[in-house]
């Protein structure tokens, strides 16, 4: 995503990494004074009372951070508000204690892009009643200026004003004008996963194109956390924009999709019983695409994708285990992150037939599974899915995808990273292309290089975490990588695959720890193995990621 730049102030915050370990917090009781949590469970102790303590961006107690820069940002800063913080607890004073809650919570909070770490943790013990503490930590959510990102050779500029916290109040304000490879836009988003202090989520977005518009509006009450019992949902779209087909980086062929989308659900839950969750989901889909030639294109498209119509009941069934693992350094520099290392399976299937169908009677199936497995130093995670429709006794637009990510820790500043990833498809639809290039893995190429109906790629990479910490403002990063890819098949108007693609490269990664702009910003410089000489012999890539 592309890289936010802006005022001087700005930049020195987007840029900014947080206290490391929570340092600045204030010293709890002694732990001999509470019980430990199986023995306050064991107990039936209840909560008491709640405090809630929500820390600005800068520890001024700190004689680095003290400075008049600062200062000034944190006097800036509106702080998110004590009720939004307590609208994401899992528990109320008067509950019994369960420390499950306590970890969730502490989720929740951190899933949010405006905190940079919560921590939730009993501080006093009495009467049966446990007093709880949760401290919050800001990160500056205010964005106005520019974007710049750069990947596979080409620039995604853009203006925006963003504060995905704005007066403290949790909701997502987004004013912006992009341009990017595809097209250029002009977009307002707003989106508050706590409406009327509910876990009522609203997002509405609506864009004009340089190539159509987008309306879009999502009301639900979804499965905010294990225990949840019920869930519910409706969601709209209605989208105009033209598609292009890729191939060796070039536009192959281009036309108009207009997508209309419409969907109500509704949702059952037991709950968390013996650390698994089972969810039973039922609702009724409506999805259709109409083509027709790019008005801008001379003479049309070559292909135009046949229309399709589909409306349609499906149910859905979700196994969900309870594992999660609390790291730090593995995708982000100084700052705590959850994995999620349980067995998890979900299985959707609906139905339609006669004029609701516009490929007569056909099933239509999503499926997805993950698995994580933690060992010593080593993390192993696992995912897959399968999704398709099955019309005329033949699947159609079947995808599969594995993926798979291992991280190996050897030594207090080094981390092995490895990933691979096979996708596979079968009667794709024309518009929905197996692309790989510079946007999607192999960095040392030019984006949307090669076209397939399979795709393999595999990454490798050498993580370092300094200790350098710059003026309190950036914890700094670096990267040595390689990345092996090819495509598959023969898709419609591509050409053969090239082979096997190879490249090697090194980066720096800079830790963005104390604002909600992004996690980590890539500086890259990549070399192919297996160019001609279309291809430039050094890719340079700058981007904004989650990721390291």
């Amino acid at each position: 995503m592309p890289t936010r730049t802006g005022p001087l102030l700005i930049a020195l915050l987007s840029v900014a990494t947080a206290v490391p370990g929570g340092a600045a917090l204030a010293a709890t009781p002694a732990a001999a004074q509470i019980p430990t949590d199986a023995e306050l469970e064991a107990h039936g102790a209840v909560i008491g009372t709640v405090t809630v303590d929500n820390q600005n961006i800068f520890n001024l107690a700190d004689p680095k951070e003290n400075t008049r820069l600062f200062r000034l940002a944190d006097r800036l800063h509106i702080r998110t508000r004590a009720r939004v913080i307590r609208d994401h607890l899992l528990f109320r004073p008067g509950d019994r204690y369960r420390q499950r809650l306590l970890a969730e919570s502490e989720r929740l909070l951190r899933a949010e892009g405006y905190f940079y770490d919560a921590w939730i943790r009993p501080v006093r013990w009495h009467d049966n009643k446990v007093d709880i503490e949760v401290t919050t930590r800001d990160v500056w959510t205010l964005d106005p200026g520019f974007n710049f990102g750069r990947s596979g050779g080409s620039n995604a500029t853009g203006v925006q004003l963003q504060d995905s916290n704005i007066l403290g109040l949790g909701m997502d304000v987004q004013l912006s004008h992009t341009t990017t490879v595809d097209r250029s836009s002009s977009q307002l988003e707003v989106a508050d996963n706590h409406a009327f202090g509910t876990w009522t989520g609203v997002n509405a977005n609506y864009a004009d194109l340089s190539d159509g518009r987008l309306r879009e509006l999502t009301v639900q009450q979804p499965f905010y956390a294990l225990d949840t019992r019920w869930a519910a949902g409706v969601y709209g779209l209605n989208d105009l924009q033209s598609d292009s087909l890729w191939d060796r980086s070039n536009v192959i062929d281009r036309f108009e999709d207009l997508h209309h989308g419409a969907q109500v659900y509704g949702a059952l839950s037991t709950g968390l019983e013996d650390g698994w969750v089972r969810r039973w989901n039922a609702g009724v889909t409506y999805d259709a695409h109409e083509f027709a030639p790019d008005p801008m294109v001379p003479g049309g498209a070559s292909l135009l994708p046949v229309n399709r119509s589909y409306a349609y009941p499906w149910v859905q069934f979700d196994l969900i285990q309870d594992d999660f693992l609390k790291l730090h350094n593995h995708d982000e520099i100084g700052r705590a992150e959850d994995f999620y290392i349980g067995t998890a399976a979900s299985m959707r299937v609906g139905a339609t037939a006669g004029a609701l169908s516009s490929t007569g009677p056909t099933i239509l199936f999503q499926s997805t599974a993950s698995r994580g497995f933690s060992l010593g130093g080593s993390l192993l995670l696992l995912y897959s899915d399968f999704s398709g429709r099955v019309s005329g006794g033949q699947l159609h637009n079947g995808l599969a995808d594995a993926v798979v990510r291992y991280f190996a820790v050897h030594g207090s500043h080094w981390l092995f990273y490895a990933s691979g990833a096979v996708t596979k498809g079968w009667r794709l639809d024309l518009d929905d292309q197996i692309l790989l290039g510079g946007d999607n893995g192999m960095r040392g190429y030019p984006l949307r290089y090669q076209d397939g109906t399979g795709r393999a790629q595999f990454t490798v990479e050498q993580r370092y975490f300094t200790d350098w910490y710059p003026l309190q403002l950036v914890r700094v990063g670096g990267a040595i990588f390689a990345d092996v890819g090819r495509t598959f098949g023969q898709a419609p108007l591509g050409e053969p695959s090239l082979g096997v693609l190879k490249d090697a490269g090194f980066g720096l990664r800079l830790g963005n720890a104390r604002s909600g702009l992004g996690n980590v910003i890539h500086v890259d410089l990549a070399f192919p193995f297996s160019a001609d000489h279309s291809i430039r012999r050094v890719q340079f890539l700058v981007q904004t990621e989650q990721h390291f």
